[in-house]
């Protein structure tokens, strides 16, 4: 315990200032530094390398915090009595007045907002005077990390400090929901589209393309493990690994198993581990058998087709 909070107030230091540290959420781990501060943000971009159109997540301990930086509506606070703190992030109308850098939005009015479950994303938050920008702590398009050895793989040392959290929950990144209009998806995640309906008890879209960019999951290319990814393969060629799912698939040498007993909560928590260790195995591509698109399903299958898409984007340049 005594560590828990040493490593705490180690974070806090370096928040304050204007420094940014690796933290845990049950998602995946996050790139945070202060939401407010201009000179933060921009550190968070540069370590990324993520392009400046493509805008932050900001996390909150209370709805009080909130409350200085965004309008909130009816449906924010069905959501969010029912979900939070929790895996769901709500994109609403940004306040005239409110301190968040103009880095984070990209300019924009609308600003992505959530509340994190985990612990110690709760306790740092809760000894902050300042909400945190926070985006996977990954290189922009690549696997999000489910762990600390994750994010020192990525980065070494160049960022200050993480604060390790062990593995995380969940393992694939939040819903997005938009609620600056009618109430629309930009992003699924484990609160799925059904989950969403039956609390709302109305239409809930899921918006597949938007041309404007107003939170992190829409770009058409991201989720890359670094080797090609084909969807809806049945067998693995040579030099590729085959990832599959549920009772019936056998695991092998080359064949890899998200969840044995056909459990998809499981899959999406093995889905980025399972990628990065194909990857340090020397596998030169990755086949994905079909996987179901019930539930959480849906999510995976949005990574994947992301992560494909990046390939086939690729291969594209060798076609002109």
């Amino acid at each position: 315990m005594k560590n828990f909070y040493s490593n705490i107030n180690k974070s806090k230091k370096i928040l304050d200032d204007g420094k940014v540290v690796a933290i845990p959420t049950e998602t995946v781990y996050g790139l945070a530094g202060n939401a407010y501060s201009d000179v933060a943000v921009k550190r968070i971009f540069k370590l990324k390398n993520r392009p400046y159109k493509n805008p932050l997540i900001v996390h909150y301990f209370s709805i009080k915090n909130l409350h200085k930086d965004c309008k909130t509506n009816k449906i924010f606070d069905i959501l969010y009595n029912k979900f939070c703190p929790g895996p769901i992030t709500f994109v609403l109308n940004k306040k005239s007045n409110s301190r968040i850098s103009k880095y984070v939005t990209s300019n924009k009015k609308t600003v992505a907002v959530r509340f994190p479950k985990n612990k110690i994303a709760r306790t740092l938050l809760s000894r902050l005077s300042f909400p945190l920008a926070a985006p996977s702590a990954n290189i922009s398009s690549k696997l999000s990390p489910t762990c600390s050895k994750d994010v020192k793989e990525e980065f070494g040392n160049k960022i200050k400090f993480i604060l390790d959290g062990g593995n995380c929950k969940i393992g694939l990144e939040s819903t997005i929901i938009d609620l600056t209009g009618k109430p629309s998806i930009l992003r699924p995640g484990s609160i799925t589209l059904e989950k969403i309906r039956k609390v709302l008890k109305k239409k809930v879209s899921i918006r597949k393309t938007s041309k404007k960019i107003k939170a992190p999951g829409q770009l058409k290319f991201h989720y890359y493990p670094g080797i090609p990814v084909k969807m809806n393969k049945k067998y693995p060629e040579k030099n590729q690994a085959l990832i599959g799912f549920g009772k019936e698939f056998k695991t092998g040498k080359n064949c890899f198993n998200l969840s044995k007993n056909g459990n998809l909560k499981e899959a999406a928590n093995n889905l980025y581990k399972t990628m990065r260790l194909i990857k340090k195995r020397n596998f030169k591509s990755i086949a994905v058998t079909k996987i179901p698109s019930a539930g959480i399903g849906y999510a995976i299958n949005d990574r994947l087709k992301k992560a494909s898409n990046r390939w086939a984007q690729q291969q594209s340049k060798f076609l002109i």
